[in-house]
This record gives C-alpha cells, sequence and structure tokens, in this order.
C-alpha cells in the first residue's frame, strides 16, 4: 500500500521549504516554465537535505503561460527540448552528489503526451539518451504509460490530489469548476482513498478508477504546505507507507 507523494516545486511558489520536508520526490523545474540555474541547484540542495528523491519537470518553451498552453512543438523539437531540459538539471544532480531518480512532464505537455504517442516517444527517447535509469512519471491509466514501457523505461503512473477528476478518469480542465481542491481534509481523503482503493471521487460525485504509483501535489495550489501536513498526517493514522520513486543502481547525478 505504500504511495509515492510528489511536488513541482522551483517554480517560484514560495513554500517550497515547507513543502519538501513533507514529500517524498520532487519534480524540478528546468527554466522552460519556470526556475533558473541558481534555483534548480538550491531546490536539488533542499530534497537532499531532506532525503527526497529528485526529478527533473520539463516543459514547452512557455515562461510566459507557465507552461499550461499548448505548443505546435514537433516531436522532434519536443525530444531536443527535453533532452536539454533533463541533461541540465542531470548535471546539477551531478554536482551536488544526488542522483537524479525520475522525469516527469510539466502543464500542457504531460496532457498533449498522455493522449499523443508521437509526443510520448519524443520525450521517451529524450529520457533514454540522457540515462535509460530514470523512471518517466505519466498520466495513470494514459496510453503514454504503455508506449515508455514499450521503449524499455519504467513508467510511474501518477494521480493528482488536488485536481478535479471527469467521469473519464482525464483531469478537469484548469478554470473549469471543480477543476482545483483546496481543502486540506478533502485533499487528504482523496489521497488516503488513492492509496487504499485505487480511486477517486470523481466532479459527477461518482468514484473513478485511478491506479497510481505516486500522487502529485501542486506546490502553487493556495496553502499547498498546509495540504501536504494533512495529507502525511492522513496516511500516517492509516499506516501507509509514504516512499520516494527509486532509483536504478548508478552513480550520483545518473552516470553509469
Amino acid at each position: 500500500m505504500a504511495i509515492d507523494l510528489n511536488c513541482d516545486v522551483g517554480e517560484g511558489a514560495g513554500e517550497d521549504a515547507r513543502i519538501v520536508p513533507l514529500v517524498s520526490s520532487v519534480n524540478v523545474a528546468c527554466g522552460f516554465h519556470a526556475g533558473d540555474p541558481t534555483t534548480i541547484r538550491e531546490t536539488i540542495r533542499l530534497a537532499a537535505r531532506h532525503g527526497v528523491a529528485v526529478g527533473a519537470h520539463p516543459s514547452y518553451p512557455d515562461r510566459a503561460g507557465f507552461g499550461r498552453a499548448p505548443m505546435a512543438r514537433s516531436p522532434d523539437q519536443v525530444r531536443d527540448d527535453v533532452l536539454y531540459q533533463v541533461a541540465a538539471v542531470r548535471a546539477f544532480c551531478a554536482a551536488e552528489g544526488v542522483p537524479l531518480v525520475h522525469v516527469k512532464p510539466h502543464g500542457a505537455l504531460y496532457n498533449s503526451a498522455a493522449q499523443d504517442p508521437g509526443l510520448a516517444r519524443a520525450i521517451a527517447g529524450a529520457v533514454l539518451q540522457v540515462d535509460p535509469g530514470l523512471v518517466v512519471v505519466c498520466l495513470a491509466g494514459s496510453p503514454m504509460a504503455a508506449v515508455v514501457r514499450s521503449m524499455g523505461l519504467r513508467c510511474a503512473e501518477e494521480a493528482f490530489a488536488d485536481r478535479g477528476y471527469t467521469p473519464g478518469g482525464t483531469l478537469v480542465p484548469r478554470g473549469d469548476p471543480g477543476a482545483l481542491v483546496e481543502d486540506p481534509e478533502e485533499v487528504a481523503e482523496r489521497v488516503a482513498t488513492m492509496a487504499r482503493e485505487r480511486r477517486v471521487k470523481g466532479v459527477d460525485g461518482r468514484p473513478v478508477a485511478v491506479a497510481a504509483d505516486t500522487i502529485c501535489l501542486h506546490g502553487d495550489t493556495p496553502g499547498a504546505a498546509a495540504l501536504a501536513a494533512a495529507i502525511r498526517a492522513r496516511l500516517a493514522r492509516e499506516g501507509i507507507p509514504v516512499r520516494g520513486l527509486a532509483a536504478s543502481s548508478r552513480s550520483p547525478g545518473g552516470a553509469p
């Protein structure tokens, strides 16, 4: 029943120092939607102090829109975008003596790749070129999971603590009613139910099947640190262990 609790960090939300000690994996913004070299290094150091697994969080090149607007990028462009970003975070991990464990696309790139096999292959291809031992995080139940595994990579399927689900198991688009869940007790209940029962309540009130290896809490959700604390308290009461995604057997920074 153990679950990984991950959070998107290094995005300038301001609560990273309070959130990171409460999660087991972090996804570090690589500069395309948020972050910069100094923030990347400082975020990796923060994760290392708390024994939290580090991943890269590549995006479309969209700082103005925080990476949440779809872009007309070809698979070759996406491959190179992701290769560039993941390699940068990997270099900082190596400099800090910390293993890079996983790669999780951000925002519109994540959502597009979840349903577009061409983009999924582009992302997986970039990861393979950086380090085939990395784990790729993708939407639970999405076609991307099968693509990633077919290319010989490990995949961690992901659910969301603070995002609403449609009856079909997709995320409610941001801006639509029910897209964000911000009540700490409700968020904690959702995470416990996903870990125990592999389901979550959809926006229509009916259960939606979600078989997840990792659960995300967005660092820029209002009150994210309070949500993280509520989640950890609820999981502790129910005896559900929280464990980070596991790295392959390799030297710090992902080098063979």
